[in-house]
């Protein structure tokens, strides 16, 4: 995972999916990173992108998903 980059974090997987999908349809390589404790449901899942599209893809983000 080293040239791949955490663009956005959530403890929803509903949100991380959307995300993904968004980014995705924009054509950029995301994927859902679990790193969630199976057996306490304690932390967060990641959604990484690669090196090259970090900064396009955080833009992209907080320019046109709101979670309210």
């Amino acid at each position: 995972m080293k040239n791949w980059k955490t663009v956005f974090k959530t403890e929803k997987l509903y949100q991380a999916q959307i995300v993904k999908d968004y980014l995705q349809d924009k054509e950029f390589h995301a994927i859902i990173v679990d790193k969630k404790d199976s057996a306490y449901q304690l932390g967060f899942y990641e959604i990484v992108v690669t090196v090259e599209e970090v900064m396009r893809a955080i833009k992209l983000i907080e320019d046109e998903i709101k979670f309210e």
